[in-house]
C-alpha cells in the first residue's frame, strides 16, 4: 500500500448484539459483530475511495483474526494491528431496541486494545498521512495509549499532516469525569478540527450553545469545529464564519456509528479539498447513511450511494 491518506488508531472489539428487542439481562442468544469508534470511521473512508490504514492492538484469538480479516476486507491497512498473543480481544455487549440509543456493556478492561504503546514505526506511519483521525477513547483505556494519543498528534502535527479529534465520550472507562474533562479537551486543542456531539462539548466546555461550544475550541486554536446537533443537523465554525446544515432523510434503523460516519464524512471532504458548506454537507450525509443498518458500520455508504444522498438533498430521497 502506498502513503495513506489517513489513519486512525484505537481499539476493536467483538460486539455481541441481542437477537431479540429487550433489556440484555434477558438476552439469551447473540449475533457476532465487530464495533469500535475508529474502526467504523476506517471503513467509511475506505468504503468512500481513500486509503485508510489502522493502527492498534488485538488479541491472539478468533475475534482478533476476525478484526483483521475485516480490515483487509474492506481495503483497510492492517499493517500496525498487531496481535498480542497472552492477551484478549475485548468485548461489547448491545442491547437491541426499536427506537433511540441501545445500552451498552464493555468487557474490555486490560484488553489488547488497551496494551497499545507508541512505536517509532507506527508513528512514523501515520505522520506518513495527510490526515490523522483521533478520539477521545484510547487515551481512557490505559498510561500506555495514552502516551501513544499525544505522541501521535505531536508526530502529526511535526509531519505536517492535518488533525481531526472526535471527543467520543466514554464516562465509564475513565476513573473520573474531571479527569475526562481535562484529558480529552487537552487533546482537543492540539487537533486541526474538533466534531463534537452538543452534548459532549457542553460536558467538556460548560457551554450550551453551539456557538459557544466552537468559540472554546477556535480560541485554543482549532481551525474549526463541526458541532453535531442530532436530529437537528450540525453546525460549522470557523474564523472566517458559520455554516448550517439540516438533517439528511434515511431509513433510521441504528443511531450508533451516526457520530462516526459524520466524522469519516469530513475527513473525506478534507482530502477532496471541499470548502467548508461542501465540507459539512458530506459530514451530515454520511453520518446519517450510517443509521441505515443495524451494525455499527455496516450502514457506512459508498461513493454512489453518498452522491445518490447528496443529489436528493436534506429532506429529499
Amino acid at each position: 500500500m502506498s502513503a495513506p491518506d489517513v489513519v486512525t488508531y484505537g481499539e476493536i472489539m467483538g460486539n455481541f448484539v441481542a437477537a431479540a428487542v429487550g433489556p440484555l439481562e434477558k438476552a439469551e442468544l447473540f449475533e457476532r459483530r465487530l464495533a469500535g469508534a475508529e474502526l467504523n470511521v476506517a471503513v467509511a473512508l475506505a468504503r468512500l475511495g481513500h486509503r485508510a490504514g489502522f493502527v492498534g492492538r488485538v488479541g491472539g484469538d478468533p475475534l482478533g483474526e476476525a478484526a483483521r480479516a475485516r480490515l483487509r476486507e474492506e481495503g483497510i491497512d492492517d499493517t500496525h494491528v498487531l496481535a498480542e498473543e497472552h492477551a484478549v480481544t475485548g468485548i461489547q455487549l448491545k442491547e437491541r431496541v426499536l427506537v433511540g440509543d441501545p445500552r451498552y456493556v464493555y468487557y474490555r478492561r486490560g484488553s489488547a486494545g488497551s496494551l497499545l504503546a507508541p512505536h517509532p514505526e507506527a508513528l512514523a506511519y501515520l505522520a506518513s498521512s495527510r490526515q490523522l483521525h483521533a478520539t477521545g477513547i484510547p487515551p481512557a483505556l490505559s498510561a500506555t495509549a495514552r502516551r501513544f494519543a499525544y505522541e501521535a498528534m505531536e508526530a502529526a502535527r511535526d509531519a505536517g499532516t492535518g488533525v481531526t479529534f472526535d471527543p467520543n465520550l466514554r464516562p465509564s472507562l475513565w476513573p473520573d469525569r474531571g479527569e475526562m474533562v481535562r484529558v480529552v479537551n487537552d487533546l482537543a486543542a492540539r487537533a486541526d478540527w474538533v466534531l463534537p456531539g452538543v452534548a459532549e462539548g457542553e460536558a467538556l466546555t460548560g457551554r450550551r450553545e453551539p456557538q459557544a461550544i466552537a468559540d472554546h475550541y477556535l480560541s485554543r486554536g482549532a481551525r474549526g469545529v463541526a458541532v453535531k446537533l442530532g436530529a437537528s443537523g450540525a453546525r460549522l465554525f470557523t474564523s472566517g464564519g458559520s455554516w448550517s446544515c439540516p438533517p439528511f432523510r434515511v431509513t433510521t434503523v441504528d443511531t450508533v456509528g451516526a457520530g462516526d460516519g459524520f466524522a469519516a464524512g469530513f475527513i473525506s471532504a478534507l482530502l477532496d479539498g471541499l470548502g467548508d458548506e461542501q465540507r459539512l454537507r458530506r459530514a451530515c450525509a454520511v453520518g446519517a447513511l450510517a443509521t441505515s443498518n443495524e451494525g455499527d458500520c455496516d450502514g457506512m455508504p459508498t461513493r454512489a450511494e453518498l452522491d445518490a444522498l447528496l443529489a436528493a438533498g436534506p429532506g429529499g430521497r
